[in-house]
């Protein structure tokens, strides 16, 4: 599809109105000439449903939103669903789905709105206990029985993500053996933001191999997700850190804003806003934040949950950091000193450290450091 924004118009920008009408965020209208047009209202209307879907909030019908917009649309029992391996459903009613399958303790996997094999198995397994033909489809039998049991059998909790937390008690508070999947954004031709001589592919894998030694110095293993000259997509990012069965996921991007007053470091984690969030990497994300911008003095930027690919594709906790803006002349004259990419490197590192010490000998933000965390690992090998 080509990207929607305020202005164009065409049958497409109908099919978007139509969505919106649906969800009562634009009133319905009958001229065939405002019905095409991607006007105010529209751009206005987009913003909201990406702000409650934890997109990118640009007023821009891109591939993610119009993904997004199309899921919006469906609602549990409104088509058959089954896993695809080649093309996975994906919508509102997958999402449902999933959170009824937890909520009656059949481990359907991150509810994320895509059907993949964990849901199935879920899903067959439900099947199976209520005497169903166990074939992986969610049809109108599935559905009526889906219904008819209105008491879940596990409530006060997301299961899925208590899971989470208990895994990282379970794996105890060294670092040794611990798998990081560095993530530097961009790559290739993919430059990202480019200002000031400084490019944010060329410094997110800077920081990569910065981070990577010092995971490495404390015997974790450190994968990046990259080379310096490739650009996979958000989606083979998150399949490589499935495939190496990571324990975390960390990617480093740089903003950028036309306004040059826009500074400062954001960290970013899964959540779907209506109570739905990885607790461990809204966790190891508050770390981050709080890390680095006690080191650096950069703005804080707070923390915020999304539904970027990367999280929803990623079955392992995962975080995003924006550190600094490259259109910012305080953030760009930082961000291409050495020294202070060393810096970003080392927050980060005990940020990750913090996460698994889970309150055992931890200290205030800002004063741990890497021979603290070296010495530790040494004492708990003893």
């Amino acid at each position: 599809m080509r990207v929607l924004r305020r202005g164009d118009t065409g049958p497409d920008v109908a099919e978007i109105r139509a969505i919106f009408a649906g969800m009562e965020l634009l009133p319905a209208v009958t001229e065939t000439e405002q019905y095409e047009t991607f006007d105010v209202a529209v751009e206005q209307a987009v913003r909201a449903f990406q702000q409650r879907r934890g997109l990118i909030t640009d007023g821009v019908v891109g591939p993610a939103t119009f993904q997004a917009l199309k899921g919006a649309s469906y609602h549990l029992g409104s088509r058959p669903l089954a896993h695809m391996i080649s093309s996975p459903v994906q919508g509102d009613d997958v999402f449902a789905l999933q959170e009824r399958l937890t909520e009656l303790g059949f481990d359907a996997g991150r509810p994320d709105g895509y059907f993949g094999p964990q849901t199935a198995r879920a899903l067959m397994t439900f099947q199976r206990d209520m005497r169903l033909n166990p074939d992986g489809i969610c049809g109108p039998a599935t559905i009526r029985e889906l219904h008819r049991l209105s008491s879940p059998r596990a409530r006060g909790g997301r299961p899925v993500f208590l899971r989470e937390q208990e895994q990282v008690r379970r794996a105890g508070p060294r670092l040794r053996g611990k798998r990081i999947v560095i993530d530097p954004g961009h790559g290739g031709e993919d430059l990202g933001v480019v200002a000031g001589g400084l490019r944010e592919a060329d410094i997110a894998w800077d920081l990569a191999r910065r981070l990577e030694g010092r995971m490495q110095a404390t015997g974790m293993e450190a994968l990046i997700s990259r080379g310096p000259n490739h650009s996979p997509t958000d989606f083979e990012r998150a399949r490589f850190a499935n495939d190496a069965g990571a324990d975390l996921f960390l990617s480093l991007h740089n903003d950028g804003n036309p306004s040059p007053r826009a500074q400062g470091v954001a960290s970013f984690h899964f959540g779907t806003g209506n109570g739905t969030t990885s607790t461990v990497g809204e966790l190891l994300a508050g770390f981050i934040q709080r890390e680095v911008a006690a080191r650096t003095g950069l703005r804080d930027c707070r923390t915020h949950y999304k539904t970027w690919e990367i999280f929803t594709r990623t079955r392992c906790p995962a975080v995003r950091v924006e550190i600094g803006y490259l259109t910012n002349p305080d953030d760009a004259r930082n961000l291409g000193d050495p020294a202070f990419r060393d810096i970003v490197a080392e927050g980060i590192l005990i940020a990750v450290k913090r996460l698994y010490l889970l309150g055992e000998g931890d200290q205030p933000t800002g004063t741990f450091t890497f021979a603290d965390v070296l010495a530790h690992e040494l004492a708990k090998a003893e």
